[in-house]
């Protein structure tokens, strides 16, 4: 039996990591630079994201979990003889996946019987939430340790995630995109189409409008995903975008054909402070079993 623990680029709320018996490690949010909250814990998404959308000059930083804060998590379910996976947001956009391993390294001299393993999700926010959630089936479906690493590597790689965004001004103040390029964006009122490639964030297209942000997102994933559309798991997330995000789902199913099952989503802190308030966030994977049934394929084949 292993425990199965992320850091909180996963998005996932307090009550759903409870129910779903995952642990979260937080982010710390600063807005002085010198006190540092929780994610989830001293500060709620709701409060942080409506104070970034009612204080103009307001401009917080995060950080990462630190390597104390992993041995703190890691070390109960050591000690009630439990192994351990965690998954972490992509070490190319933070350092968690680096303090989640350095936590590991320190613990396995302490705990030598028992297996920590560490997986850089190489993605973020409903992207890495959506490969949490095959892990979580794979652990309930009573798959050991060393399957479940495997399988979710594998689901890791048919993982794609996209975003887009209100303002370019958060794109700005985090030095993703240059001062010139937000104003003439913004007089044109262009929108970005972000979206992580082997775990680092690049600009797939620039649009006008929100409309024609959400049409093209929507045409992308539907072209990717139809022939395999009961393979695939979806993700949405928003901030303080909800029915923007319950649109685009709505629209999905009904150009796919199918139900996506997996709840909207709030994009949180580690991504969310970088895209700002109305920004929007759309993922899928291949399911596990799906990537089960291909490789027994092609062993049948060979």
């Amino acid at each position: 039996m292993f425990k199965i623990i992320s850091d909180g680029g996963c998005d996932f709320t307090n009550e759903e990591a409870k129910k779903l018996d995952v642990t979260v490690v937080p982010f710390y949010i600063s807005f002085d630079q010198n006190s540092h909250l929780k994610e989830g814990i001293d500060i709620s998404n709701e409060d942080y994201f409506n104070r970034l959308a009612t204080e103009k000059n307001l401009f917080p930083k995060t950080a990462q979990p630190n390597p104390q804060d992993y041995i703190d998590y890691y070390t109960p379910a050591l000690e009630a003889g439990l192994d351990i996976i965690a998954i972490t947001i992509s070490s190319k956009v933070s350092g968690s996946n680096n303090s989640a391993n350095i936590a590991a390294d320190i613990l396995r001299n302490d705990f030598p019987a028992r297996t920590i393993e560490v997986i850089d999700s190489l993605n973020g926010s409903v992207g890495q939430g959506l490969i949490l959630r095959e892990m979580i089936k794979m652990r309930d479906a009573g798959f050991s340790l060393k399957r479940t690493v495997k399988l979710a590597k594998e689901v890791l790689k048919t993982t794609r995630i996209y975003f887009t965004v209100e303002s370019l001004e958060y794109l700005k103040k985090g030095g993703r995109i240059g001062p010139t390029t937000a104003l003439v964006g913004g007089i044109l009122g262009l929108r970005p189409i972000l979206q992580l490639v082997d775990g680092e964030v690049s600009q797939l297209d620039s649009v006008r409008g929100k409309k024609n942000s959400l049409r093209l997102i929507n045409e992308a994933m539907v072209y990717a995903v139809q022939d395999a559309k009961a393979d695939v798991r979806i993700g949405i997330g928003h901030i303080r975008s909800e029915s923007d995000a319950a649109s685009f789902k709505s629209k999905m199913e009904a150009d796919l054909g199918i139900e996506i099952d997996t709840p909207i989503t709030c994009v949180g802190a580690a991504i969310g402070t970088h895209t700002g308030p109305g920004a929007l966030a759309f993922a899928y994977c291949k399911k596990y079993e799906a990537i089960i049934e291909e490789i027994e394929r092609v062993a049948t084949v060979a």
